[in-house]
């Protein structure tokens, strides 16, 4: 065998030339795409056509390989040394296609609606996008009230899309909030450190009952919904709010900028105290046996010229406060809290509150049938 010699594989269909050696063992196989395959000496022989799946084997070529001699003596035939090979596991992978100025990282989730024409019945799949020429490992967690729990792992190759799951409508109330971690990298060749992302995002379920939020695109022949992770090398502006970093800007001026204290509670109500000048009287009214109180800037205040969007959240929470005090001798009474959907602000800091101020308080998101997406329930304990 030599370089030029046409070959077959044993192991597989296919073939090519001899391109060159590695060692005594290593014979790079050079296919009709131009790649360079290195495969053991033991698994190829010479061929006398370019019909690599129905060849001649050269018996000169079996006789100087002294492993395919060997083989051959122990089961007679080449044919039963073929079978055996046949088993083994194929090991190779051809080197992921790069694109030309896509060495920054581009990575989306994607929503595609299995019958767009149905939009009250159809499902969806996922699909996570890697539009870079870096591998991507990746895990997507879902939120479950204060803990996350795995929802997807897996590796995408450069340029591809990777498809999920599938799933319908009813399962969107379980999925609203997503975190998303991802490790860049090449494999076989020197690049570029990338630093890992880390983002969360929510999902508004409501999205996928509006034909409009599904656009067209570049990844898919259909219209999708698509959520951006990072895009040259820039990842957006964060979909879900820190509790923490909310907390030190609710803060920023008071010496109670990491704790809700009771200094913070009164600043509360001294800000509440001060804006009713201009407030409305508080939206409340009574729902069956619910409560509901509308905390919208614009249902709490005549006009809010003057104030800050911290001034608001602290009357808003001012509000929020002072009517749990007000029924907190009504056991079992049940309150509606309408916050809206928004960036999710005013809600995280009503959640944050009823977990470390009234934690014997139940809470679960109200009925969206009620009240739509973005009120919450808080049951007097």
């Amino acid at each position: 065998m030599k370089i030029g010699d046409k070959v077959r594989f044993l192991s597989e269909t296919g073939g090519g030339v001899v391109a060159g050696f590695q060692g005594k063992n290593i014979v790079l196989v050079e296919d009709e795409d131009g790649f360079q395959i290195p495969t053991p000496v033991s698994e190829v022989v010479v061929v006398e056509s370019d019909d690599y799946n129905i060849a001649k084997v050269h018996t000169g070529d079996l006789k100087k390989s002294p492993n395919i001699q060997n083989a051959s003596k122990a089961t007679n035939t080449p044919a039963m040394v073929e079978d055996e090979l046949a088993d083994k596991p194929v090991t190779f992978r051809k080197p992921a296609v790069e694109r030309k100025g896509r060495d920054s990282l581009s990575a989306y989730i994607a929503f595609v609606p299995i019958d767009i024409k149905e939009m009250t019945r159809t499902r969806f799949e996922t699909y996570f996008i890697n539009d870079s020429n870096y591998y991507m490992s990746f895990t997507m967690m879902m939120a479950e009230g204060a803990s996350w729990t795995l929802y997807e792992k897996g590796e995408v190759e450069p340029n591809t899309k990777l498809f999920l799951n599938e799933f319908g409508k009813e399962d969107l109330n379980q999925l609203e909030r997503f975190c998303v971690q991802i490790l860049p990298y090449k494999r076989d060749k020197g690049f570029m450190l990338k630093p890992a992302v880390d983002i969360q995002f929510r999902i508004d379920p409501v999205k996928f009952y509006k034909l409009h939020t599904f656009a067209d695109n570049d990844f898919f022949e259909t219209p999708a919904l698509i959520y951006t992770l990072i895009e040259n090398d820039q990842q957006p502006k964060p979909l879900v709010i820190d509790a923490k970093k909310l907390k030190q800007q609710m803060y920023a001026n008071s010496a109670a900028a990491d704790t809700v204290n009771d200094n913070g509670r009164q600043e509360m109500v001294r800000r509440y105290e001060a804006s009713q000048s201009k407030s409305k009287p508080m939206p409340r009214h009574q729902h069956s046996d619910v409560v509901v109180v509308d905390l919208h800037a614009s249902e709490l205040l005549e006009t809010t010229a003057g104030m800050t969007p911290t001034d608001i959240l602290n009357y808003q929470l001012g509000v929020f406060h002072k009517t749990l005090e007000q029924y907190k001798s009504k056991k079992g009474q049940k309150i509606v809290f309408i916050h809206g959907k928004g960036e999710g602000v005013l809600r995280q800091a009503i959640v944050r509150d009823l977990r470390y101020q009234y934690k014997s308080y139940p809470y679960q998101d109200a009925s969206f049938q009620e009240y739509g997406y973005g009120a919450t329930q808080v049951t007097i304990r």
